[in-house]
């Protein structure tokens, strides 16, 4: 009888011992505080094209000049932090399709694919910084999703801009002539985000894209080139002013 007891005893402070530690242990899940987002910042150029018309109807709050949108944005970048890991010199794009018969506006969030492309130049800490980075590209516009890691390439020969990202795409375009001389800026359009808060419009030679089960193979189309410096702070400042906006117009 003495022995019972003394194994019952045991069992008894084991099974408190293993509670008491779930309990800790849930306290602490309860309590921990949420992981601070890390601060970035980018300074470099972007370069776009899709398959509307010059100038894409899109940014302005209409729907495509065809029944959908497809194209990408890519953004070199020439200095740029995420943390204390420095992004100098790589670049990270998306390539994305509006539903069709939608302006890009009501839609956003409901986008056919957003697929990712990420320099295959990056760390693995650079990786997961880009990838933070990739949402001012509209990353967050579709539920379906694929990230590939492939050589992002960009050559300029005189006025045409060249752009390639591996074996899934490759888009050139150039920039036209204003009516009275000079480029055409286009500042402030109606969708702009700190991206595309100002931009030089311009005419594709070229638009390839072989992914997320498509086959694009136009030329004439829209394309843009632009300059940019954003950082976490800014972006984050637009997002929840995009919010507010959203919220009342469902009102």
């Amino acid at each position: 009888m003495k022995r019972s007891g003394l194994i019952l005893s045991c069992l008894v402070l084991a099974l408190g011992g293993f509670c008491l530690a779930l309990s800790v242990g849930a306290t602490n899940a309860e309590t921990k505080a949420p992981t601070a987002a890390v601060p970035w910042r980018i300074v470099g150029q972007l370069e776009e094209a899709c398959t509307c018309s010059a100038a894409c109807p899109c940014w302005f709050g209409s729907k495509p000049t065809k029944m959908t949108c497809g194209g990408g944005q890519i953004v070199f970048i020439e200095k740029g932090s995420y943390g204390s890991v420095a992004l100098d010199g790589l670049a990270v794009g998306a390539m994305v399709q509006s539903p069709a018969g939608q302006s890009m506006m009501e839609s956003f969030g409901k986008f056919n694919f957003a697929n990712l492309y990420i320099d295959d130049k990056a760390s693995p800490e650079q990786r997961k910084g880009l990838l933070e980075i990739a949402k001012v590209l509209g990353s967050e516009s579709s539920p379906k999703r694929e990230i590939r890691y492939v050589p992002i390439t960009r050559t300029i020969n005189d006025k045409e801009h060249t752009i390639g990202f591996g074996k899934y795409g490759t888009f050139s375009g150039h920039l036209i002539e204003g009516g009275l001389g000079g480029s055409v800026r286009i500042v402030n359009p109606p969708g702009a985000d700190p991206l595309h808060h100002e931009y030089e419009q311009g005419m594709t030679t070229k638009l390839a894209y072989t992914d997320a089960g498509q086959n694009w193979n136009v030329q004439g189309t829209n394309y843009m080139f632009g300059t940019f410096e954003i950082d976490s702070v800014q972006y984050e400042k637009y997002t929840a002013g995009l919010a507010q906006k959203t919220a009342a117009m469902k009102k």
